[in-house]
């Protein structure tokens, strides 16, 4: 035996000794009480145990050595050079290996965090935007090949970037062998998926229950006749569209096959699985169903077991939910009820980026200094994905445990252009019952640029100053940065015309405009001008400690409602400040500081710092 392998032989058993036995425990929660044959759960533990063995003696030794380097730099995905970027692969460059002959203009902006959005293989026709998955091993036909996938990650690894891929781990397309094994009459493959028997059951459940898309598929089941047993009726659950089935993970064989999954693509070089729909996981009758305890428990069991097989594979929570119910999918300890690094590594912090915009639109920072503090509590050893626009909609309702209804309603309705004085270029999707509907559209849009707007009109400058200043705040804000494709050069709404089954989401999924990248240093274009801008606060960023993602942004006190503004902490403190009002204001700095605005090198006059209409300054505090 090689030294190396006797090396890797003996990491691999310190890493079993860590963390089978928290997987073990959990698994055991999970599935203890459910009926079988004797011995039938440490068979199927030990069916566990085999499966991350031998995924952690197949890994490539590139990865392997790469889990070693994040293994000793714990932190590498909070540090201030990390920026991420998120794109559909077809629009961006059409194919995966359009992408890799791309990753030279993503390393140009700073990018280490690459996230193209769902690429494996789609059910036929309709596919919710590829989140309807027929085959988790297969990638898309259309984007490429599986050797592909893995070409695309050495590339990325190549160029410093970590590869992120979506696992809708919550429901399989209705196309998908699983789900056509059921429709045949395959008992085993029916216990895959939830499917009730009677009607009086899918009352009982919609009681409880909320709703995703209200108008473009209500409710959360589907009658699926070729399911029923006995004569009698079968539905199916599907949170999302009836083409979505959610699979049953109360069932022991579902974990195993999607821990699988996970294990296989990790192999393949996948860095961070976006897990979709985290909080659907479990179902219990009389409960909303959504973020129950043991949703928890098998995210916690699959970050056990990544951490056994792919130590350096990351997991990201998609929990579009209450704040305080966002900060518990990075995990908690039972024995305390604090906060611990048990579960996800990165999870998306939807409630500042939803708040920014609110703030943008009222001209009042208090709800976003008072969604920090709540946000605070998050593990040190865990980050936030920052972000100011991505692929679905702003959910308004998102914040309704902090912000009125009637708030909500005018929001929405300002970003529909549908009240007096509104700049914005959006549109309106959907809400669950009274709530406010969502909005949809590019983050350029939605600031007033429209697409024959150029550098020196008054509401061309207004409106890339309301992008830059959403971007230099969420690139201050503790956490992994991410971008949306097009946002670095401007890019505004695809054509309403061309909207794909005329779902409003693809208002903010346009084809990337390679002619305006082209000419991203033009200062006298939109696109040149923003993207300038935005590269130098990249630059910036990543020479700054204090923007370090470990710890929580602290909010200032004493600022005007129209002025936003909070401290990151480090050798040379940082603060960020941002004037979300259309007209100047002057500022001072909290008492005893003298302060220099990194981004322009100058100092300031702690007493009176300037802030024009829709600015934001970074400014280095000494005492």
């Amino acid at each position: 035996m090689t030294s190396s392998v006797f090396s890797r032989a003996a990491a691999l058993h310190d890493r079993l000794d860590r963390h089978w036995p928290v997987a073990d425990a959990l698994l055991r929660r999970l599935y203890g009480g459910t009926p079988g044959p004797d011995h039938w759960l440490d068979h199927w533990l030990g069916q566990v145990r085999e499966a991350v063995t031998r995924a952690a003696r197949n890994r490539p030794q590139a990865l392997a050595d790469l889990d070693t380097w994040r293994q000793a730099k714990p932190d590498w995905f909070q540090r201030p050079d990390q920026l991420g970027y998120c794109f559909y692969v077809d629009r961006f460059a059409g194919t995966l290996a359009g992408v890799r002959r791309r990753l030279d203009y993503l390393a140009d902006l700073g990018v280490t965090y690459l996230h193209p959005l769902p690429l494996l293989a789609m059910q036929s026709g309709d596919n919710d935007g590829g989140f309807a998955v027929a085959d988790y091993r297969s990638v898309e036909p259309r984007l490429g090949t599986a050797e592909d996938l893995r070409a695309l990650a050495e590339d990325a690894h190549q160029a410093g970037m970590a590869l992120c891929l979506d696992v809708v781990c919550n429901h399989t397309a209705r196309d998908h062998a699983w789900a056509q094994a059921a429709l045949a009459g395959d008992p085993t493959y029916r216990a895959y998926y939830h499917v009730l028997d009677s009607a009086d059951e899918v009352a009982a459940y919609e009681a409880t229950l909320g709703q995703v898309f209200p108008k473009t598929a209500p409710g959360n089941f589907t009658p699926e006749p070729s399911l029923a047993r006995d004569g009698g009726g079968a539905w199916v659950w599907t949170t999302f569209y009836p083409y979505q089935w959610d699979l049953n993970y109360a069932n022991p064989a579902v974990f195993l096959e999607m821990l699988e999954v996970l294990l296989h693509l990790a192999n393949q070089g996948v860095d961070v699985f976006r897990l979709d729909s985290t909080p659907f996981l479990w179902k219990t009758p009389g409960t909303s169903c959504r973020g129950l305890p043991q949703t928890h428990w098998i995210v916690q069991a699959w970050r056990a077991l990544l951490a056994i097989a792919a130590p350096g594979v990351l997991l990201k929570g998609e929990a579009i939910v209450d704040p305080d119910d966002v900060v518990s999918f990075f995990g908690r300890d039972e024995a305390t009820g604090l906060p611990a690094a048990n579960e996800c590594h990165l999870a998306y912090n939807n409630g500042m980026m939803t708040a920014l915009w609110l703030a943008q639109a009222t001209g009042d920072a208090n709800p976003a200094h008072a969604l920090l503090d709540r946000l605070s509590g998050r593990p040190r050893q865990a980050a936030w994905i920052t972000y100011v626009r991505c692929h679905d909609d702003i959910i308004w309702d998102a914040l309704a445990a902090l912000i009125p209804q009637e708030t909500l309603h005018r929001v929405s309705a300002f970003y529909a252009g549908a009240t007096a004085g509104s700049y914005a270029l959006g549109a309106a999707f959907q809400a669950d019952g009274g709530g406010a509907p969502s909005t949809n559209g590019m983050a350029a849009s939605l600031v007033g640029l429209r697409p024959e707007g150029r550098p020196g009109e008054a509401d061309t400058d207004a409106a890339l100053a309301r992008l830059l200043q959403l971007y230099q705040v969420t690139l201050a804000l503790d956490g992994l940065p991410v971008l949306y494709m097009g946002d670095e050069i401007a890019l505004t709404n695809a054509p309403l015309s061309g909207l794909p089954n005329g779902e409003g989401r693809w208002l903010h999924r346009p084809h990337m405009d390679w002619d305006q990248a082209a000419g991203r240093d033009d200062g006298a274009t939109a696109a040149g001008a923003f993207h300038t801008a935005l590269h130098q606060l990249i630059r910036v960023r990543a020479s700054l400690p204090a923007l370090h993602g470990a710890e929580p942004a602290q909010p200032l006190a004493g600022l005007p409602a129209g002025v936003l503004g909070f401290r990151r902490v480090g050798f040379r403190p940082l603060l960020c400040l941002a004037n979300l009002t259309g007209e100047t204001v002057t500022v001072a700095l909290p008492t005893g500081s003298a302060g220099r605005d990194v981004v322009v090198e100058k100092d300031v006059d702690p007493a009176a710092v300037p802030l024009a209409a829709w600015q934001a300054r970074w400014i280095e505090v000494r005492s």
